[in-house]
């Protein structure tokens, strides 16, 4: 790409994403200063102007950037394994166990150390 290709691509990019900004903007300001209209209808502004800005921002060289990623994030997800039913139980009841044998281990420890303590002090 030529030096002037990307300059003008970075300056339209640039107006994109200051126009997506500021539809964005616009509605919310419209959203408080037309308090007197439905809300319904003003949460429906508020969810087109939305849709608007995001479909100026995905035309952006950044939007197809954020795009391509959750297109691969998607992929990604499709390769997890997820855990089955039994396999999660197990698993929880194992940490539950751990936490409790820990935690009498740690009070256990804390009461000596009290003793100890007290008993030098005293």
């Amino acid at each position: 790409m030529s030096e002037s290709n990307r300059e003008s691509s970075t300056v339209a990019d640039t107006l994109k994403l200051m126009a997506s900004v500021s539809i964005l903007f616009a509605s919310i300001v419209s959203f408080y200063y037309f308090s007197e209209i439905s809300v319904l209808i003003r949460a429906l502004v508020i969810i087109f102007s939305l849709v608007m800005s995001l479909l100026i921002f995905f035309r952006t060289q950044r939007g197809l950037i954020l795009w391509e990623f959750f297109q691969s994030s998607r992929v990604e997800m499709r390769k997890v394994v997820w855990p089955t039913k039994q396999e999660t139980i197990q698993t929880t009841l194992t940490v539950f166990i751990f936490v409790l044998i820990l935690g009498i281990f740690f009070w256990l420890l804390d009461f000596v150390l009290l003793y100890i303590t007290t008993s030098i002090t005293s």
